[in-house]
């Protein structure tokens, strides 16, 4: 085990070489008084060890390989878990059989015992009270029953981290192993004393050791897991698909998570490039914006935490610097989220307080004028670490390939959480952006479709562009058990977004393939939306069938507030074009404030039928009210949302699945006849094989169909003033998706997708014509390596392509289409102890590339080959 020989600070190495045995044996302090031994040796003798004393009352041992002799010469067999307690053990003959071993020792004192498994009175919990009084025992589980014990185990030996946040990691690896080892104890004993043996003989009994164990595990290991720092490039578990911890293998939905190490190792800051480069199949809408595109569908609604978030020209702006993950879900999520488009949703879940202190410093220049900082603190507030806080700040400020463009932006976003209690939480949020970009609309294409301009090229007047924007998000997420099996979640949170100033707009002439009209529009946009989440979770058995049941609703208010008005511009020679103009006077043209009022009330069941059979029902009422301030309309909906899906999982580590699901969108307007419209409804039908190809990588297949109706189109009586809802437009596609770990450092995300989205019913549109920006084929791939041992240890490596097939630059489709490309990414970067230096090259063979269209006056070019390099420091 060649990196049992590289030591850290806390770190030391007994050399193991006497006349029976050789190797390494690694010590190291992850907590006071408690010490964590790695051992490789290699016995060339059977041998007989006599322990006449123990140096710590209480030991957790976990042999991984070799074979071993229980006292006075009983034979135990390979691979086992030995709990062995006492305050002087009494001489002892344990038995040594030539061979390798392997494995890791936890060595600790009673009173430390209470920091992991306290009692509510902060005594030790007295389920374990009798490790500390019987004088002479020792219990026997065999892993080979427990494969979790065995599985922790090598993830300490394997652990790929470094410095505090290697003794953070092993913290609560630690903790894992120990539950892991008690539990069987525990669902037998009722606080009794130890039976002197004890194997765990039978599937129930393995399930409540779990149940047990959950209960016991404190915030350690889950604040390791919320700041995303042991996932690495495999996330197993995602909350958007069922609001609950649920891992994936066991949902019967396409969920890919893009974890927060692979936004680092790629250098990107912007949602729309963290998914463009790792989710295929995921296109943006438009240029400047985090609308996206999914499984064909255009999305108008991303998800934080859970709750919705909008704009009035996109989808509330995202600053990556306190994003500790993104959820990218595939398919309808109306059963839990409400009126949402079918294609999928796209959730951003933040970082939590840690119940350790760390403190990151991070700086980026690169090229286009490119500097932003981050800060990343976080910590406890009180000595029992009870409450905690966490603080990210960025500041950005660059400029752009594309003439005349730039962009300023500040954020912060501090939290607070406090354990008001064991079983109660409480967690308080807020986040402020202040953002100042150009607005830019792109180039253009020629009626035959070509795209002659240079990238560069502004087609907008720079002397104008006054445009701000400001955002405030604040929300609270209140969690309570009332006992193992039951707990109540409520939140609240608040947007407010705040645009104003005046830009130039793209009007719809363009003469001549050379004079394009502009406009000059001075708005002012206010938009806030109020949202409250309950959730009721419980755990709870009909026989031999075990559920978790949500039960909840949310309540939301949405309000937008514009003024606008506009005045014509100069047109622009897009070949020859003068940006010398004088600001016009506007005078304000339309008005007004649109209220939107949602109640939703769902209920999911996820059915444990048998231990590799699971199905998930579940069904959403939604009421939706919508009106202005002007009474000039109001409009109430209703709408029921089921889904369903069935998991199966012939062996563990493979999950066959198929689901069938609603969604809705409410469309406002009456038909000729003076009916409401109906909502627009998205059914789809799933079926996918899931993998976990190991512990650390996964993989995932699916193929779905999607087919909207209710999709307005003109009314053939009066098609200038009418429409019908006999519309009708549907997906088909595959997806794979794979995530992880290879080898020790060697990691992969990848994926390819196949989409073929058109027209199946209209009355204008041809049947058969395609849907804009969805490629029909979409692939990527990022890969990394960083060197495990030796004099280069802590050199990394990174290498990434992304494949973009041909898309539709307009609905109707015509003659442009935005052309595939291929774009080549390469990372290399360093660290050692606490520092991190890193750079990204972005587009490394320099191709021309078009990201996005509306139309074929707003046409989005990607950026050239570009240079970015990172230091940060964590103390």
């Amino acid at each position: 085990m060649n990196n049992l020989q590289n030591p850290e600070p806390d770190e030391f190495i007994h050399q193991v070489h006497s006349w029976e045995a050789k190797g390494y044996e690694r010590e190291i302090e992850v907590h006071p008084n408690l010490w964590l031994s790695i051992y490789d040796t290699e016995n060339y003798y059977d041998s007989l060890e006599k322990t006449s004393e123990w140096d710590h009352p209480v030991q957790f041992q976990v042999l991984l390989a070799g074979k071993g002799f229980e006292e006075l010469g009983g034979q135990i067999g390979e691979g086992y878990t030995l709990i062995s307690g006492s305050g002087v053990q009494r001489a002892m003959l344990m038995g040594s059989p030539k061979g390798r071993y392997m494995g890791v020792d936890i060595h600790m004192p009673p009173e430390l015992l209470k920091t992991f498994f306290p009692a509510e009175d902060g005594d030790i919990s007295p389920q374990l009270k009798f490790l500390t009084k019987s004088n002479d025992w020792q219990t026997l589980i065999y892993p080979q029953i427990t494969t979790a014990i065995q599985g922790v185990a090598q993830q300490i030996v394997n652990c790929p981290y470094r410095g505090m946040i290697k003794r953070m990691y092993l913290q609560g690896k630690i903790q894992e192993l120990m539950a892991l080892q008690l539990a069987p104890i525990l669902a037998e004993q009722d606080g009794l004393q130890p039976s002197p043996r004890l194997k765990a003989q039978t599937i129930t009994r393995i399930h409540y050791a779990k149940d047990i164990l959950l209960s016991r595990l404190e915030d350690e290991p889950i604040e390791l897991v919320v700041t995303g720092e042991q996932d690495g490039y495999n996330a197993p578990n995602a909350t958007t698909a069922t609001r609950t911890d649920t891992p994936l293998r066991d949902i019967p939905q396409s969920i890919q998570v893009i974890p927060n190490q692979v936004i680092r190792d790629q250098g990107v800051n912007r949602l729309q490039d963290a998914v463009r480069n790792n989710a295929p199949g995921v296109s943006q809408y438009f240029g400047q914006n985090q609308a996206f595109v999914i499984r064909g569908f255009r999305q108008d609604f991303n998800l934080r935490n859970g709750f919705r978030t909008s704009s009035a020209i996109a989808p509330f702006d995202v600053d990556l610097a306190n994003i500790e993950r993104i959820e990218v879900l595939r398919g309808p999520a109306s059963v839990l989220f409400g009126q949402l488009q079918p294609g999928g949703v796209i959730n951003t879940v933040t970082k939590q307080p840690l119940t350790e202190p760390y403190y990151s410093v991070n700086f980026t220049g690169g090229q286009f004028s490119f500097y932003r900082s981050e800060l990343d603190f976080s910590g406890p507030l009180t000595d029992d670490g009870n409450l905690r806080y966490r603080l990210n700040t960025a500041y950005q400020n660059n400029g752009s390939f594309r003439d005349f463009v730039s962009e300023q932006r500040f954020f912060v976003a501090p939290v607070l959480q406090w354990n008001i209690s064991k079983n109660t939480t409480l967690t308080v949020d807020f986040s402020y952006t202040y953002n100042d970009p150009v607005v830019d609309f792109g180039v253009v294409a020629l009626s035959d479709a070509s795209l002659v301009l240079p990238i560069n090229r502004a087609l907008f007047y720079p002397s104008l562009d006054r445009f701000t924007e400001e955002q405030y998000q604040a929300s609270y997420r209140f969690e309570h058990k009332f006992s193992d099996n039951w707990q109540l979640r409520n939140g609240f949170s608040f947007y407010n977004t705040y645009q104003s100033g005046g830009y130039t707009y793209v009007d719809a002439d363009f003469r001549d393939d050379r004079f394009l009209d502009k406009l000059y529009s001075d708005d002012v946009f206010l938009l806030q939306d109020y949202e409250m989440q309950t959730d009721l979770i419980g755990k709870f058995a009909t026989g031999s069938i075990k559920h978790q049941l949500l039960v909840g609703f949310d309540l939301s208010r949405a309000t937008s507030y514009f003024t606008s008005g506009s005045a014509r511009l100069p047109t622009i020679d897009i070949f020859n074009p003068n940006y010398t103009v004088t600001r016009p006077d506007v005078q304000i043209n339309s008005y007004g404030t649109t209220f939107t009022d949602s109640l939703g009330i769902y209920i999911q069941d996820q059915i444990d039928i048998t231990d590799n059979l699971h199905l998930l029902v579940g069904g959403r009422f939604d009421f939706t009210e919508q009106y202005d301030s002007l009474d000039i309309f109001f409009q109430g909906d209703q709408a029921f949302s089921p889904r369903v899906g069935i998991v199966y999982q012939p062996i563990k580590p493979i999950s066959l699945y198929a689901s069938y699901s609603q969604s809705f969108t409410p469309v406002i307007g009456r038909s000729r006849t003076q009916e409401l419209f109906e909502p627009e409804r998205g059914n789809q039908y799933e079926v996918g094989i899931k993998a976990d190809i190991t512990n650390k990588l996964s993989a995932t297949l699916a193929a779905f169909q999607i087919t909207k109706s209710n999709v307005l189109t003109s009314d053939p009586v009066d098609p200038i003033n009418f429409s019908l809802q006999i519309g009708e437009q549907r997906s088909r596609g595959v997806e794979f998706t794979i995530g992880g770990e290879i080898l020790p450092g060697w990691n992969i995300i990848a994926g390819y997708a196949y989409t073929d989205a058109r027209v199946t019913e209209d009355n204008d549109i041809p049947v058969g014509e395609l849907l804009q920006n969805v490629p029909k084929n979409a692939a990527n791939l990022w890969t990394t390596y960083e060197i495990q041992s030796g004099d280069y240890k802590g050199l990394g490596f990174g290498f990434g392509l992304v494949f973009v097939g041909e898309q539709q630059g307009e609905f109707p489709n015509s003659n442009f289409q935005i052309p595939s490309y291929v774009r080549t990414d390469a990372a290399l970067f360093y660290h050692r102890d606490n520092w991190r230096v890193g750079i990204n090259v972005n587009n490394l063979f320099d191709t021309g590339y078009y990201e996005t269209a509306t139309r074929r006056t707003l046409v989005y070019p990607g950026a050239p080959m570009n240079v970015q390099a990172t230091i940060s420091y964590e103390f």
